[in-house]
């Protein structure tokens, strides 16, 4: 039970912190300018849910078949790259902004469908994939699609609040550094267990 907890929490800090200032938020706002709250939700929720377990089904079977050590060393790599990619930004291509203000159909579908296909190799799919070579599946796998979801949400409510004005370097800062921090905790633990 400790296990899952642990893996649930960390998947929820770390997908959370990344998700923030990342184009699916950006995405969210759109979506939620033109459709109701709840449906942009539960679009968001389904997407990311099949995404991620994806994600943790890819990374618990890397970490059933490799040495920890070596998997340390790579994800200790792996999130100071995210840290360096949060540092870089992300922003809506116009084409993901037309589709994303111009969505016909189901509001569930649309963005769901938006989500699906913007999150497949995105940073939070990576880290995701990361973090269960590291935990638990299932407790990866929860905390990562809450994480994301609650980033996502508190988007848009806060959008809709401040008026899309969010203090965007202090976001981007912020998740570099909790990448780097997990980075270099991780690159410790490889030099340990490599030595």
């Amino acid at each position: 039970m400790e296990g899952f907890l642990v893996a649930t929490a960390v998947s929820f800090a770390v997908i959370f912190v990344a998700e923030l200032g990342d184009k699916s938020q950006l995405m969210a706002l759109t979506f939620a300018t033109r459709f109701k709250m709840i449906p942009v939700l539960i679009g968001i929720t389904v997407a990311t849910a099949i995404v991620h377990l994806v994600s943790v089904g890819i990374g618990y079977g890397l970490g059933a078949t490799l040495p920890t050590g070596w998997i340390n060393l790579v994800a200790a790599l792996a999130f100071l790259a995210f840290g360096a990619w949060t540092l870089r930004g992300d922003k809506l291509t116009d084409d993901e902004k037309t589709k994303a203000e111009r969505s016909t159909g189901s509001a569930i579908l649309a963005v769901g469908g938006a989500f699906f296909l913007a999150e497949l190799g995105d940073k939070t799919m990576l880290a995701t994939i990361t973090l269960a070579t590291q935990y638990g599946w299932f407790g990866t796998w929860l905390g990562s699609t809450v994480g994301m979801v609650a980033a996502d949400a508190l988007a848009i409510v806060v959008g809709r609040m401040l008026g899309r004005h969010l203090p965007e370097k202090a976001i981007k800062y912020g998740a570099a550094a909790l990448f780097a921090i997990f980075g270099i905790w991780l690159l410790v633990e490889a030099i340990i267990e490599l030595r």
